[in-house]
């Protein structure tokens, strides 16, 4: 199992770990997931994010190599700016969804998921060319700063202006001898800021961000509950090698004119489409339960992707991928176990009280 710059922080701090793509990852702390969660909503939380890879393109017309490697409409992308989209297959579907950040001329910093990033690295040596890509990952570290009170708290730590950088664009700052770049973006549906940093820096800028109220460190439990509350997919959950871009409903983000790799394809809906649900009550249903045609029925018309109690919202969601012909449904029922729970088809997001658009100046 490989081990963050924080992970010696986390034990002596009493954090639960687990294995998560391939990494030993702190999934809650003492007062746990409903409270790291609400406090998130409410206040500020750091998540160490240190497992996420992340790539250098850069080289003579890397430009135009990337726009036919990704899914990203980087005609439309300043510098200064980042955008979310997708590396995928000849067939449309989803290798992994990724964020690339427009760096300058012919130079991307590129931030892919843990699980994936062996098979995106390869695929993108091969699409752009080996000395046009480098894998930073191993000196570099990710801290996500989040929930509404967060550009308070960056302002405070850093004695820096923050008001001015807009959702989505980022920008480079000096904090004790060492160079961060401050990107307003995250995976909670709030304010926040996501800080890339030399790995020897990662946990004193952990710890002093700790140390202004009202910080509290969250762990990967409650960005799950976080992000699916927003909306917001996993990759191997609603994101994968089986199902296109418009079956995961996110097709409304292919707007690059290029010729990229499983264009085409990607707008297509073949088997499945990605349905948002409520369910009825607390009880919820996990990825891999099955959406059945009717109670009592033995036949399987979908599975779900992923399913939790959204503690914003006080009842259980889940999205669910349903074979096509039956995704105009407006009821459905979900198999857990031996149990059957009813759930209405609903829009996502399903939590619309974030903070993470908001103009702040």
């Amino acid at each position: 199992m490989l081990q963050t710059p924080l992970y010696e922080w986390h034990k002596a701090h009493n954090a639960k770990t687990a294995p998560f793509a391939g990494w030993d990852m702190p999934i809650q702390y003492e007062e746990g997931i409903l409270a790291e969660h609400a406090h998130t909503r409410e206040n500020a939380s750091v998540f160490d994010i240190c497992h996420m890879a992340q790539f250098v393109a850069k080289g003579q017309g890397v430009t135009e190599l990337l726009k036919k490697a990704i899914s990203h409409n980087l005609d439309t992308l300043a510098v200064g700016k980042c955008r979310y989209g997708f590396l995928l297959t000849e067939q449309g579907t989803v290798i992994d969804d990724l964020i690339v950040y427009h760096l300058d001329t012919d130079h991307y910093f590129l931030v892919v998921n843990a699980g994936c990033a062996e098979k995106d690295f390869l695929a993108l040596q091969e699409r752009l060319g080996k000395e046009n890509i480098e894998n930073i990952s191993p000196k570099s570290g990710k801290i996500d700063l989040q929930g509404p009170k967060s550009l308070e708290v960056l302002e405070k730590l850093t004695k820096q202006n923050f008001h001015d950088l807009k959702y989505f664009s980022f920008t480079h700052i000096e904090y004790k001898g060492h160079k961060i770049l401050v990107s307003r973006t995250g995976y909670t549906g709030e304010l926040g800021y996501e800080l890339y940093c030399p790995k020897e820096a990662v946990l004193t800028l952990w710890e002093d961000l700790l140390a202004v109220d009202p910080v509290k460190p969250a762990g990967l439990g409650a960005r799950d509950t976080l992000r699916l509350e927003c909306g917001l997919a996993l990759y191997g959950h609603e994101l994968n090698e089986e199902h296109t871009v418009a079956e995961s409903a996110l097709d409304g983000m292919l707007t690059s004119e290029a010729d990229y790799i499983g264009k085409e394809q990607a707008k297509i809906v073949k088997n499945e489409i990605l349905v948002p649900l409520k369910l009825e009550g607390r009880r919820t249903v996990r990825n891999g339960d099955l959406v059945i045609k009717e109670a009592g029925s033995s036949e399987a018309i979908g599975t779900v992707a992923s399913g939790s109690f959204a503690p914003s919202l006080g009842y259980a969601v889940a999205f669910a991928f349903v074979k096509k012909e039956y995704a105009d449904r407006e009821n459905f029922v979900l198999k857990a176990g031996r149990s059957e729970i009813a759930a209405q088809k609903t829009s996502a997001p399903f939590y619309t009280k974030g903070t993470a658009r908001i103009k702040l100046s």
